[in-house]
């Protein structure tokens, strides 16, 4: 009876372990997948990312891509929510936009680096993929750029600030336009801080 008992409890663990591996496997195939697709949507846009190469990237059959997140447009919503969320979160106002646009300017992906801003600015009217999302990701970011500013009209004064960052993505990125193409991220940074503080004053940089 002992016996027995001692070889179910046995089953009963290694089944539990081997549900607890796939439990592990699974987080790590699709935190492998997002990270992939942000790296790629950032680097090319949507439109120009297929879930081909995000599997490719990532190191797992494609089909997986479509288990875990059903569609590439779904994907993309939670590669940017995730990303915007986080770094809206653990990023102090006052700092806000000296991140952001130093993710812009350049295509590092290591590290510490957050670059939701870039996928939301490279794929920002080119499909209907994550539309809602990417609005409430603006939203987002617009009313903590906001709280930077007394003014009555803060939040314009956000989209401002914001539209300049779309802007200086544009000619860097898309056009590659110089001087604005080659010039070093530092210069570009000092330069649109000072002039921001016109529109937000508590603007800060680390």
């Amino acid at each position: 009876m002992s016996a027995l008992t001692g070889k179910a409890r046995f089953e009963v663990d290694s089944v539990t372990e081997e549900q607890r591996a796939r439990r592990r496997d699974s987080a790590a195939t699709r935190e492998a997948l997002l990270d992939a697709a942000t790296t790629m949507f950032a680097d090319r846009g949507f439109d120009r990312t297929t879930v081909r190469d995000i599997a490719k990237e990532a190191g797992v059959n494609q089909a997986l891509l479509f288990r875990y997140f059903g569609s590439k447009e779904s994907l993309f919503e939670e590669a940017i929510a995730r990303g915007g969320h986080e770094q809206i979160a653990t990023t102090k106002p006052e700092v806000l936009l000296e991140t952001v646009l130093r993710n812009l300017l350049t295509s590092e992906t290591g590290g510490e680096r957050n670059h939701t801003l870039r996928v939301f600015l490279r794929s920002t009217g080119s499909n209907e993929a994550g539309s809602a999302t990417r609005q409430r990701l603006g939203e987002e970011y617009t009313r903590a750029l906001a709280s930077l500013t007394g003014a009555e009209d803060a939040d314009l004064r956000a989209d401002l600030v914001l539209a300049w960052l779309v802007g200086i993505s544009f000619l860097r990125d898309i056009t590659e336009k110089d001087p604005l193409a080659g010039a070093e991220a530092d210069r570009i940074v000092k330069l649109v801080l000072d002039a921001s503080r016109t529109l937000l004053e508590r603007i800060d940089e680390t």
